[in-house]
């Protein structure tokens, strides 16, 4: 059984007439988007976030078609018009963050009016995903940047000097001395370096390892049957959130180690070992050693995972092994009694 026999032919018609209508409300919102997909490096993975989340939904199109569908229409329209008042209202001042958040709200109030809130809770993650891969305002962007490129210059600070490297500081600008150097040489953390780049990327990537290993209802360890707030109590939520979570430091710590790495080698090599290939090499290394460590943690979290995180779960357990072994010898209590 898949989705689209599911569905009236009626209400196929009216998903393509909606559909139609938003390719053209929002073709100048996205067009900007795939173009800063293109040209902005820091949010250069939104480029297969729409792969990813056409994956999830195509993958778990039959997990979609088993829930059962309780339209909200009235709210259903009520959230699609707070989305499309957001669009409005974002164009006309030429906001492009309330513009492309504005298509969130349009995808969650469609779902709501044609199935309801229990697909929508299927939805959370390509919701999130889309969100990830919108950049944010400029003023929130550089109030986060900047405290990073800070912290990346006192960490290669702190590690020059335990090589006994004379260093000064000043801000994320760095001076140094490099060996048979006649003037010193300084060294800027620009917002590239600050790590929000591999921050971005990292916490995406994380949110996908997260999902494609997190057991699905049809898994017998999963357990959860209860919906939404019986999923908070089991330990497959927590490890996705400990995953998430565990990106950020990974992301900050492994963009300060490089480029204290790039300060200990301009030392010796000349800051020419801060651009050109070494720079970018150094990046996809950075990159790949980050990604390890998310799998990582999930490898340690699926290590020691105790029998007992789940308490009510293995309560079910026992006593349904119990109920197994007590119905023979009560069958046959009642047999001897008869």
């Amino acid at each position: 059984m898949s989705v689209a026999s599911s569905i009236p032919i009626k209400q196929i018609w009216r998903i393509f007439a909606i559909a139609s209508a938003v390719v053209l409300a929002y073709a100048t919102v996205l067009g900007k988007l795939g173009h800063d997909w293109w040209t902005d490096e820091n949010y250069s993975h939104g480029l297969l976030v729409p792969f990813v989340i056409g994956y999830i939904l195509w993958s778990q199109r039959h997990r979609f078609a088993r829930e059962t569908q309780r339209p909200a229409m009235v709210l259903g329209l009520a959230v699609v018009s707070f989305g499309l008042v957001a669009l409005w209202a974002g164009t006309a001042g030429a906001e492009l963050y309330l513009q492309r958040t504005s298509l969130m709200f349009l995808f969650a109030g469609t779902v709501i009016y044609f199935w309801g809130f229990k697909l929508l809770r299927l939805m959370i993650v390509p919701l999130f995903l889309l969100w990830l891969a919108i950049p944010i305002p400029a003023i929130i962007f550089n109030k986060v940047a900047f405290p990073l490129q800070l912290f990346a210059s006192r960490c290669a600070v702190s590690a020059m000097q335990l090589f006994d490297i004379p260093v000064l500081r000043q801000g994320n600008v760095i001076e140094l001395m490099p060996l048979g150097a006649r003037e010193t040489k300084k060294l800027e953390v620009v917002e590239a370096c600050s790590g929000i780049r591999s921050l971005m990327t990292l916490v995406t990537l994380a949110v996908v390892y997260a999902y494609f290993t997190h057991p699905r209802d049809n898994d017998p360890e999963n357990g959860n049957k209860g919906g939404t707030l019986s999923s908070l109590k089991t330990f497959h939520f927590w490890r996705s959130a400990l995953i998430l979570f565990s990106a950020v430091p990974i992301a900050i710590l492994t963009n300060a180690f490089r480029v204290s790495g790039t300060g200990i080698l301009a030392r010796y090599y000349g800051t020419k070992v801060a651009d050109g290939f070494f720079h970018t090499f150094s990046g996809w290394v950075i990159y790949i050693v980050a990604f390890l460590m998310l799998f990582g943690v999930g490898w340690v979290l699926d290590r020691v995972k105790p029998n007992g995180i789940q308490p009510e779960e293995n309560e079910k357990r026992r006593e349904a092994a119990g109920l197994q072994n007590v119905l023979p010898n009560l069958q046959g209590a009642t047999g001897g009694s008869e």
